[in-house]
């Protein structure tokens, strides 16, 4: 079952009800610009949770990153046929603000509980209401990651623009616990932006573990127009995502 046509309405228009009293237009345009050169052009000195940092980022990233990272999770999710046979349960791990795991728990029919975690207590916040406000099933807290006890059969496990900001040893442990929640039955979803140098230290040797262990990596292009709320937003900032894009290595959960 895929997501309804007014799920990502109903989403995008509660964050405009949420951010918008508090930031304002202008602040949020400003907000749009500068996570973006912190994604791209200072990439180098790019610091976990930056992105949270002031009520301007907070808004911009509430409002235009987070309901691409919808679209584009939920389009991946559903290409996949991520959802099938049915889940009881997704780890969503350095959720962010929850969209992600939303989104695919939304492809899967609601049904599936969440369990998603982050460092930034900001963020685990608003995953709590992102739950909330959509109506499911789960929790969100504050901790690590890396240290999250990875989900068997009939699970899954997303990691959605979090593995890069990982340091060279967590990034090793968790492929292995990636890899051993896989054996077990675990379905595990990596997503990242779909600009190679950004991964270049890691992308390729993940992307041979999933290969040998059953998995694919694939790389996305949705053509289709932004939803008008968030052109406006791109068309203000600046900006042109005339189509969603992104990478993803996905294990579908059989024994090795």
């Amino acid at each position: 079952m895929a997501m309804a046509d007014d799920d990502f309405p109903r989403l995008f228009e509660a964050l405009r009800a949420r951010h918008l009293p508090r930031a304002g237009m202008h602040d949020i345009r400003k907000g749009i610009q500068a996570i973006s050169m912190l994604y791209v052009e200072k990439r180098e000195r790019f610091k976990p949770g930056a992105v949270f940092d002031g009520e301007g980022k907070r808004a911009a990233f509430a409002l235009f990153y987070a309901p691409m990272h919808f679209l584009t999770v939920g389009g991946i999710v559903r290409a996949l046929r991520a959802s099938d046979p049915p889940l009881r349960r997704i780890l969503d791990l350095g959720c962010g603000t929850g969209v992600c795991g939303a989104a695919w728990a939304l492809e899967a029919g609601g049904a599936a509980e969440i369990e998603a975690v982050d460092a930034h207590p900001w963020a685990v916040e608003e995953a709590r209401w992102i739950l909330k406000t959509l109506g499911l099933r789960g929790r969100a807290w504050r901790g690590d990651a890396v240290r999250a006890r990875f989900p068997g059969e009939g699970c899954a496990i997303l990691a959605a623009f979090a593995v890069n900001e990982l340091g060279p040893e967590a990034r090793r442990r968790t492929l292995q616990g990636f890899l051993r929640a896989a054996s077990a039955g675990a379905r595990v979803l990596v997503v990242e932006p779909i600009a190679r140098p950004l991964t270049a230290s890691w992308w390729d040797g993940w992307a041979e573990a999933f290969s040998a262990a059953g998995g694919r990596a694939d790389e996305w292009r949705f053509s289709d127009a932004l939803p008008e709320e968030l052109a406006e937003l791109d068309r203000l900032a600046g900006l042109d995502h005339r189509e969603l894009t992104a990478r993803s290595l996905w294990l579908p959960g059989k024994s090795l």
